[in-house]
């Protein structure tokens, strides 16, 4: 077994202690999603002075070399009941005191630690709940709640880390219990769920891309308190649901509780790439859907894809804000896109506050498939790319290539934005793990603008027919390469268009920051967003990296 070194940083101006602020308790920091913090000690003049305050080594940590497979860090603490709390790839939850990195405590799941469902042991936090009136001397009246791949939701005692016996059996839900339909694999519980009063709204994630046949998309609401099953969301019509799959929600999601509403970034149906096995109407799947937190019901649902056969999953927690209108003040939210997109609802409807035109895109030539004719274009907010166009072949990569970027691109199939995936190759912009990735966007009251990052990643998709594939040793078993589309006449390649040293075959930038005015549905500025870090040397700040540069992500992570 791998055990090295995985570690949290405090950063602070000086070493005095730190200041209360309001708290961060939920994955986004507020139910909203805007991820604002008030603290104002931070400025972009004394941002350099930034000293290390503590480090804390976790020790949860693999590189894949040993008997543990890889871990991937993905956690985002929260900071509630005077402590930080989060999860580790290994399925732990550690207190820790904010001022001093010091340990309160720590839970260990005791998980199966394999990769299950995803390349690697993956957590993306803990969730926290305290009651509305505490009973004084009793247990577990503020929680910390922990996923794990095997699909058991951890509830313990965020004062002391004990489990909450109260809770499910002795503190553990299996939620495997409720995988009933093609139980393929397990529900894996990655992202922390939403606590909205006395409910918790849990998604899932699954195996990506591996199967035409898989569990449908089902979000759970929970009693917070007993582990109780109140209520379930399903995403695909029964009719179809047992010769497809997914259309999960694997990412977080936002709740507006004075409207009683929670908002679910929906995934994309199974198989991924190709959808001749469900050429009918999927209306909730690829959507933002607004669902009544007491009752489960669907109060509204706004499709964003139509018939996805391109992992365009809706990927993040649209992020909700107030914007002013004809002196009137309307709930809205903002959805980003692996697109690229900004979607501006109206939160209590799903009405756009903005035109919308269903445009024709090509048709695709894979057997079985009928692509839908026409997707939706928002007329605003601006894309952060350029959804006409992909950005050309970047001169440089092309020249070490000797003409490689350029005579690739030349033998793949592009027609723009919603190009069919095809046995070819088709040059995709942005791909699967390009646009707006499910950190989202942040949004500042005090200005009204909208912050967001986007990766400009150009990708290869082919499809493999299924003789063709069969003849391949195994699949690649990472986040690119071949995946089987079982089920399906075609098992899928991804690649990112690179040249023989792994350069960008497009043109700079690579990824960028943006700021919106959203009320206005314009962009404000762009500035190219990090630095290029190869053999020791940063590249030009111009370039500027995708925030995934490494490896495309599977859209259910």
């Amino acid at each position: 077994m791998t055990r090295t070194i995985a570690y949290f940083i405090l950063l602070c101006l000086s070493a005095t202690p730190l200041v209360a602020q309001d708290r961060w308790d939920t994955f986004h920091g507020q139910l909203s999603a805007q991820k604002y913090a008030p603290a104002d000690q931070i400025t972009a003049r004394n941002v350099g002075n930034l000293k290390r305050q503590w480090t804390v080594h976790t020790g949860d940590m693999s590189d894949g070399s040993g008997d543990l497979p890889p871990t991937v860090w993905s956690a985002t603490p929260i900071y509630a009941n005077d402590a930080l709390y989060f999860g580790t790839p290994f399925y732990r939850i550690l207190a820790l005191d904010p001022a001093t990195g010091e340990e309160k405590w720590s839970y260990d799941s005791r998980s199966r630690l394999e990769a299950l469902t995803q390349p690697a042991l993956k957590n993306r936090g803990v969730a926290y709940w305290e009651a509305a009136q505490p009973e004084a001397g009793q247990p577990c009246q503020r929680r910390v709640y922990l996923g794990t791949m095997t699909a058991t939701l951890h509830a313990v005692d965020a004062d002391t880390g004990q489990p909450c016996a109260g809770f499910a059996q002795n503190g553990i839900l299996d939620v495997n219990q409720w995988n009933t339909t093609n139980a393929r694999w397990p529900l894996s519980l990655l992202q922390p769920p939403t606590v909205v009063g006395d409910t918790l709204v849990l998604g899932w994630a699954g195996k990506d891309w591996a199967l035409s046949e898989a569990p449908p998309g089902t979000v759970f609401g929970i009693d917070a308190r007993s582990g109780a099953l109140k209520w379930t969301v399903e995403f695909i019509p029964e009719e179809i649901r047992q010769r497809t799959g997914t259309a999960n929600v694997w990412t977080a999601m936002s709740a507006d509780p004075d409207l009683g509403l929670v908002y679910m970034p929906v995934s994309s149906p199974s198989p991924n790439y190709w959808g001749g096995n469900r050429t009918q109407e999927i209306p909730l799947a690829t959507s933002v859907t607004a669902v009544e937190v007491e009752s489960g019901n669907i109060a509204w649902s706004r499709q964003l894809i139509h018939h996805d056969i391109w992992d365009y999953d809706t990927n993040a927690a649209p992020v909700l804000i107030d914007i002013e209108r004809d002196g009137r003040m309307i709930p809205a939210l903002v959805q980003t896109t692996k697109q690229g997109f900004l979607y501006v609802l109206d939160r209590r409807t799903g009405e756009p506050l903005f035109d919308w035109k269903e445009t024709a895109v090509p048709a695709s030539d894979a057997m079985g498939e009928a692509a839908a004719p026409t997707q939706p274009f928002p007329v605003a907010p601006p894309p952060t790319n350029d959804p006409e166009a992909w950005p050309g072949t970047w001169w440089l990569a092309d020249l070490v290539s000797f003409g490689g970027c350029s005579r690739r691109a030349g033998k793949m199939r592009y027609d723009g934005l919603y190009s069919p995936p095809s046995v070819e190759g088709t040059l995709t912009y942005p791909g699967t793990s390009g646009g707006m990735r499910w950190g989202a966007g942040s949004f500042d009251p005090e200005t009204g603008l909208f912050y967001v990052n986007a990766s400009r990643v150009v990708q290869i998709y082919r499809l493999v027919p299924r003789e063709e594939y069969q003849k391949i040793a195994g699949g690649s078993g990472n986040e690119a390469g071949y995946y089987p589309q079982e089920g399906a006449p075609y098992g899928f390649y991804l690649s990112n268009f690179q040249n023989w040293a792994g350069m960008p075959c497009w043109k700079p930038p690579f990824g960028t920051m943006s700021a919106y005015d959203i009320a206005k549905g314009e962009k404000v500025w762009e500035v190219p967003f990090g630095r290029v870090q190869r053999y020791g040397f940063y590249m030009p700040a111009s370039w500027a990296p995708p925030r995934s540069a490494a490896r495309p992500s599977p859209g259910a992570e």
